[in-house]
């Protein structure tokens, strides 16, 4: 494994860091780990933009973002606004159909 690829999956560990100071309501630390999860999660996106995965990235970068959001509000206590953690949700959802319809029309017909 290079060491380009490592550095590409540090998002995840960031990511379960995150999750985990949620789970264990650690508010501040995991309040914290916010900036530098999207952070790396927005440089692999931007370093992709040339390459199909962009868009996986892309979807990425608005999963953590939604996930981050919705933990926040129930950090401080704002749980009725949690719902909106929906329109970055969909976002990505968004980002991964169109990798695979741009897969799908980049594909050559088998004959």
């Amino acid at each position: 494994m290079s060491n380009g690829s490592r550095f590409d999956n540090i998002h995840i560990l960031l990511w379960l860091m995150k999750d985990t100071c949620w789970m264990l309501e650690w508010k501040v630390l995991g309040t914290l780990m916010i900036a530098p999860t999207i952070g790396v999660a927005l440089y692999l996106a931007a370093k992709s933009t040339a390459e199909d995965i962009f868009w996986i990235n892309l979807a990425i970068c608005f999963w953590i973002t939604a996930n981050a959001y919705w933990m926040v509000c129930e950090f401080v206590d704002l749980e009725m606004y949690k719902d909106y953690a929906g329109f970055p949700f969909a976002l990505g959802l968004l980002s991964v159909a169109v990798f695979y319809l741009k897969s799908r029309v980049t594909q050559p017909v088998a004959q």
